[in-house]
């Protein structure tokens, strides 16, 4: 019973502080999965393949999230990534920060 109360707490506070967490319909919702999967190329890069090249950089999930809303193109090769200026400021550092944890 205490567990259940103690994880009512945190989601209550994660709920009324407003952070935004990334789920696999947050990416559908995004239309991310058009593009990328968690585990292979498709025409974008892998997931686990953005988190293994940025793990060291302590900055990432932000500069991913700028990239999510103003797009992108070179690092992954000559197709560029599409501006997603429509995702918020909370759900795209969600976003990166999913793909952050993808291993």
């Amino acid at each position: 019973m205490r567990k259940f109360v103690a994880l009512s707490i945190a989601a209550g506070m994660m709920i009324s502080a407003g952070s935004a967490v990334a789920s696999p319909e947050m990416l559908k919702k995004y239309n991310c999965t058009a593009c990328h999967a968690n585990d292979k190329k498709l025409v974008g890069p892998a997931y686990k393949d953005v988190a293994a090249k940025y793990k060291a950089d302590g900055g990432a999930a932000e500069k991913l999230a700028k990239k999510i809303k103003a797009g992108g193109s070179g690092v992954w090769g000559p197709i560029p990534m599409p501006p997603h200026p429509q995702v918020s400021d909370a759900d795209a550092l969600a976003l990166a920060k999913y793909v952050m944890a993808v291993k």
